[in-house]
C-alpha cells in the first residue's frame, strides 16, 4: 500500500506538471523522508506517513474526502541504511525528516553516548513521538542459542554500520559482559542476514523494529527460529542505565514457531526534522500527522498504528528539542510537553 500510494503521488504530481504548466510545477513541495531498509516497520509506516501528508495542488478538499496534508506537498519514504545515516543526512539537510529510535536521537542531540567525542547534532529537532519498536533477537533452531551468552563463537549480524541495531546489539553484548570479538560478525541489513540465515550461513540476527516484522514472518516460513529472551538482571541493569529501553514482550504465534511469550525490550521511534526547516512547514506536516483522517489510515494499516497517539506523555520521552513549528501545533492542539 506505502509504495502504491507513493507511486499514486509522484504520478499526480507528474499529471500536475504536464496538464497545469510550469505554474502548477512550481506550487510543489516536495519532502523526503528517511525511514529504512525495505522489509522493515520504519519504510512502510513512513510510507504511510508520506501518503497522509501530501496534497498535491488540485487535490479534492480535505472535507470533501481528499487529501488533508500539506497544501502542495509532495513527501515520499525514502529507504535508507537507517538510524545512524538518517540522523547525518538530517545534519547535512539531504532529508526533510527522518525516523529514528530515541535513543539515538537523544544521544545524537546530546553529544553524548555513541555520539561523545563526535560531537553534538545541534540542528536536530523532534516532530513526534511514533510507535514502539521490539529488539528481535533472532536464531536459527539448529543452532542451539538459548541465551546472549550462547552467541559465543556464532556467525552473527547484528546490523548493518550505520543500522540502530548494531548500536543496540553492543549495548546487548556489553549488557552480558561480551565484546564483539567473541562473535563471528557480519554486518548485514536485515533483508540479507534473514537469506543468510534461510541459507544456514548465519546463525543469528538482531532486528529492531516494529512487530509483527515482515523479514522475521518471512523468515520463518523458510526455516524453523526462535527468538532469545532478553530478561534478568543483565537486561534490568541495561534498562536502569538506558531508561529509554522498557520491558515488553513479543506474543505468543506473532511469528511460525514461536508458541510461547517472549520477552524483549522495546524503544520508542521518533519522527525528527532539522531546526532550519520552516515553521510553517512543519506545522504544517504536525497537524496533518495527527489529523484523524491520518490517524485512521494508521490504525487500519498497519498493527503498530493503533500505538501511535497524541500525548503529553509521549512528548515528554521525546528527550529532544521540539522543533518550533511542532511545539507551535501542539500549544494550538492545546498539548504541553
Amino acid at each position: 500500500m506505502p509504495a502504491r500510494a507513493i507511486r499514486f503521488v509522484f504520478a499526480a504530481a507528474l499529471l500536475l506538471c504536464l496538464g497545469g504548466g510550469l505554474a502548477a510545477a512550481q506550487d510543489i513541495r516536495f519532502f523526503q523522508i528517511g525511514t529504512g531498509p525495505t522489509g522493515e516497520t520504519r519504510f512502510a509506516f513512513g510510507g504511510l506517513i508520506a501518503n497522509a501528508i501530501s496534497n498535491p495542488p488540485g487535490s479534492r478538499e480535505c472535507d470533501k474526502g481528499g487529501s488533508c496534508g500539506v497544501p502542495g506537498m509532495v513527501a515520499v519514504a525514502k529507504s535508507t541504511g537507517g538510524a545512524i545515516s538518517n540522523i547525518e543526512a538530517i545534519a547535512a539537510k539531504r532529508l526533510d525528516a527522518a525516523l529514528v529510535q530515541a535513543d539515538i536521537a537523544y544521544w545524537a542531540y546530546h553529544g553524548t553516548g555513541i555520539y561523545k567525542g563526535k560531537g553534538a547534532v545541534q540542528n536536530l529537532r523532534a516532530i513526534a513521538m511514533l510507535y514502539p519498536e521490539s529488539l528481535h533477537l533472532v536464531a536459527r533452531k539448529d543452532a542451539k542459542i538459548h541465551s546472549v551468552k550462547d552467541l559465543r563463537g556464532k556467525r552473527v549480524s547484528l546490523g548493518d554500520k550505520d543500522s540502530g541495531e548494531l548500536v543496540h546489539g553492543r549495548l546487548l553484548l556489553a549488557a552480558f559482559g561480551m565484546n564483539e570479538s567473541q562473535i563471528k560478525q557480519s554486518f548485514l541489513k536485515p533483508g540479507p542476514a534473514a537469506d543468510s540465515m534461510a541459507a544456514g550461513q548465519l546463525d543469528a540476527m538482531l532486528v529492531v523494529d516494529g512487530m509483527p516484522v515482515p523479514i522475521i514472518a518471512e523468515l520463518a516460513q523458510r526455516t524453523d527460529i526462535v527468538l532469545i529472551p532478553l530478561a534478568g538482571p543483565e537486561v534490568d541493569k541495561m534498562r536502569s542505565t538506558y531508561p529509554f529501553f522498557s520491558a515488553s514482550s513479543i506474543p505468543a504465534e506473532t511469528y511460525r514457531g514461536i508458541e510461547a511469550e517472549v520477552k524483549t525490550l522495546d524503544v520508542g521511534v521518533v519522527l525528527v526534522t532539522a531546526a532550519e526547516r520552516p515553521n510553517d512547514l512543519i506545522y504544517g506536516v504536525t497537524r496533518a500527522l495527527w489529523h484523524p483522517s491520518t490517524q485512521k489510515l494508521l490504525t487500519e494499516s498497519h498493527p503498530r498504528g493503533k500505538l501511535v497517539n497524541l500525548s503529553a506523555a509521549g512528548l515528554d520521552k521525546l528527550g529532544i528539542q521540539l522543533h518550533g513549528g511542532a511545539s507551535a501545533y501542539y500549544f494550538d492542539a492545546g498539548v504541553t510537553h
